[in-house]
């Protein structure tokens, strides 16, 4: 349930196709081809329209010269409710920008190889995803593999002789496999768990191939997994980014969980193996870990490899530290120690003596070095108020991603020497922002009721007058475990509701990293304890402030946000005049059976609502935002997808019919076609629209 980083969201966000093929004369014209928008607006405010409207960057690639970058952007369409990708290539210091494609075909991936003088991409001209190349200028396309399937994701190897790439696998067979004669039927037969996973009813997993390549065609393909049920990368997030060549392009490195069913389900046990390409033997060099291990490196030298691990087995949300494994001595050092939050992303130096990362700290996702050669000493590169997203290394220079409360991503350099610093080299939506008045974004700590600070975030209205009432919103963050650091979002966007005359309350509340351990694990087996009373103090306290209606309060929140929304609707004392919950767990033991990954629910919930002993388990079953629903008095607006396999969506759906049977004002917003997430650009404006008409209708009326 723990949310991905936002670099993962976005990628995520650019995968409806633009589909077909040139032959199928379905290639767009100049008139209909999704591209940079020229929208204009009017009184300097944010609008779902201006939203949408903004490209996102997704893949970012140096050349081996450090003389370029290439990355991509998407575009979106809200009357063709659709995206494309395309792909961009500039100098490293931001100069000679240029779009080098102009199609529908849904360029990613960008990848610099043959010596930096081609770029390789994943494209769907020919019908499926399929590894491309072209010049630097986006002249002399060509398509370079013809598999079967769509590839996902792909890597040459160092010397350019191989290709690793993913494609899908069948692991379960079909009724029709079963019946041949019903080859209609649309019933799935069960027999264990983990059938369903985030958006999907599974039937396949990602392989990670290796193929020879001659610079013009593979030959050779070989499964790593041959025969194997596994999943590499990992289900649903995972991506090229846990796999990696050694330096020698004699083995690759993958992450793998090799369970299924019951035992998958329970377990976020995953593992680093090495694929030897000679002798085709596979060695697990992080079998001790009993936690997640993913997202392999190896130094430039190839004595050394890196990656991310977690320590304990089921515990999703556990702190991500960064392992350094010597491959001579086999010697496993954990050389983020010192940094008391999780690693986010990585990369090696040149001279294999630093790795570079981000993670958050403080509400704020900065980039850290790790000296390696003085004893793991941790210095941080950047600050303000902003959340790094990636980092790459390009000479003496870091490129990253960067956003805040008040911008979405743009690429930026990151100076290695002197003072560290910091340039923007993308400009992708300056023409919107120039349009745009952003509310001011305050950091405020305030004492808990244990004695603890608590770091909350207080963004304004872009025209705040301190001499007015302002209706203000508490925002309940999702997670449980996800920061509420400098992101963006397209949704969830604080500066769209600040544009709508909101103030926005959003507290760093107990369980969310960045604070220590101590905090971050808080909310595990404690749902309605102390994370709550943080809620309260945060609205009780900036309600407080002379320019606050405090009988205007609203409250609003996903995930487990939308249950801390259902859960507080029961306790808030007449605080809130208006909820709006947003794929939330209302009934949380049927929660506990409906929900995919058993591992989250055993951790979080503390185990079965029928284990009578077991006095967390029954804490956490006992504050079930359903069981307190006699006490709902509060206008609620209840969304869901219904192609959400986390929290299913009759949890929204009962949530809503039990306000109206209660006769509490309510309102249901139902996806047939959206997971954990809202996709589709006509949804998200549907989102927008409904969200600040419920709003409205109850604190401004």
């Amino acid at each position: 349930m723990k949310q991905v980083n936002l670099l993962l969201m976005s990628a995520a966000m650019t995968l409806a196709s633009c589909g077909g093929t040139k032959d199928a004369g379905q290639q767009q014209d100049a008139a209909t081809l999704i591209q940079r928008s020229d929208i204009k607006i009017e009184g300097k405010r944010m609008t779902p329209e201006a939203l949408w409207a903004m490209g996102r960057i997704g893949s970012v690639a140096v050349s081996p010269d450090e003389k370029q970058i290439a990355y991509t952007v998407s575009y979106y369409s809200v009357p063709q409710n659709k995206s494309n990708s395309e792909v961009f290539v500039m100098n490293a210091d931001g100069s000679d920008n240029t779009q080098i494609t102009h199609d529908a075909w849904q360029e990613g991936q960008p990848t610099w190889f043959k010596d930096g003088k081609k770029l390789a991409f994943l494209c769907n001209e020919s019908g499926s995803s399929q590894v491309w190349e072209m010049n630097p200028d986006g002249s002399g396309r060509k398509q370079l593999t013809q598999y079967e399937g769509d590839i996902e994701g792909f890597s040459f190897s160092p010397d350019g002789k191989k290709l690793l790439f993913i494609a899908q696998v069948k692991t379960v067979k079909s009724t029709a496999d079963k019946h041949p004669d019903l080859p209609k039927a649309t019933g799935i037969i069960v027999t264990d768990l983990m059938y369903k996973h985030w958006d999907e009813w599974v039937t396949t997993a990602p392989h990670p191939f290796v193929a020879d390549f001659d610079g013009n065609a593979i030959s050779n393909v070989t499964d790593i997994l041959e025969g194997e049920p596994y999943e590499s990368p990992m289900k649903p997030w995972g991506g090229i980014e846990q796999l990696a060549w050694s330096p020698s392009s004699d083995k690759v490195a993958y992450t793998c969980r090799k369970k299924t069913g019951l035992a998958y389900a329970i377990s976020t046990n995953s593992d680093i193996y090495i694929y030897d390409l000679a002798s085709k033997e596979t060695k697990n060099i992080t079998e001790e870990n009993k936690g997640y291990d993913t997202n392999p490196t190896y130094s430039p030298d190839g004595k050394s490899i890196a990656w991310l691990s977690m320590e304990r087995d089921g515990y999703e949300a556990d702190q991500n530290r960064l392992m350094v494994m010597n491959l001579e001595t086999g010697e496993k050092t954990f050389v983020s120690k010192d940094f008391d939050s999780n690693v986010d992303s990585y990369c090696w130096s040149a001279d294999c003596k630093r790795i570079y990362f981000t993670g958050v700290w403080h509400g704020e996702s900065q980039v850290y070095q790790i000296d390696l050669a003085n004893g793991n000493k941790i210095t941080p590169l950047t600050e303000g108020m902003y959340d790094y997203a990636s980092v790459a290394l390009l000479g003496d220079k870091l490129i990253a991603q960067r956003h805040s409360m008040s911008m979405g991503d743009e690429i930026y350099s990151i100076d290695l020497t002197g003072d560290h610093t910091v340039t923007q080299l993308t400009f992708e939506n300056k023409h919107i922002y120039d349009q745009l008045t952003m509310g001011k974004v305050e950091e405020r700590w305030m004492k808990t009721t244990d004695g603890k600070q608590m770091l909350t975030w207080v963004i304004y209205p872009p025209q705040f007058d301190p001499n007015k009432k302002y209706p203000t919103l508490l925002f309940c963050e999702g997670g449980p475990q996800s920061p509420v650091s400098q992101f963006w979002s397209y949704r969830w966007n604080f500066q769209i509701m600040a544009a709508n005359d909101y103030i926005i309350v959003a507290p760093n509340r107990r369980g969310l990293p960045g604070f220590g351990l101590e905090w971050n694990e808080a909310v595990s087996g404690d749902y309605g304890g102390q994370c709550m009373k943080d809620y309260f103090t945060a609205i009780d306290e900036v309600a407080k402030e002379p320019y606050v209606n405090k009988d205007r309060l609203g409250c609003v929140g996903a995930s487990f946000g939308g249950f801390s929304v259902y859960w507080l609707a029961g306790h808030h004392d007449k605080r809130f005049k208006a909820f709006i919950a947003h794929d939330g767990i209302f009934n949380m033991e049927m929660q506990y059976l409906e929900t995919e990954e058993m591992w989250f629910a055993n951790w979080d919930m503390g185990g079965a609502y029928w284990e009578k002993q077991n006095a967390t388990a029954q804490r956490t079953f006992a504050n079930s935002p359903h069981k307190f629903v006699d006490k709902w008095d509060t206008p609620i607006l209840c969304i869901h997808g219904e192609k959400d396999y986390r929290i299913l969506a009759n949890q929204g759906m009962a949530a809503f019919n039990a306000a109206v049977l209660r006769g509490v004002p309510a309102e249901l917003l139902i996806y047939p076609d959206e997971n954990h997430w809202v996709l589709k650009p006509q949804n998200g404006v549907l989102w927008q629209r409904t969200f600040f008409e419920w709003l409205d209708m109850w604190l401004k009326k």
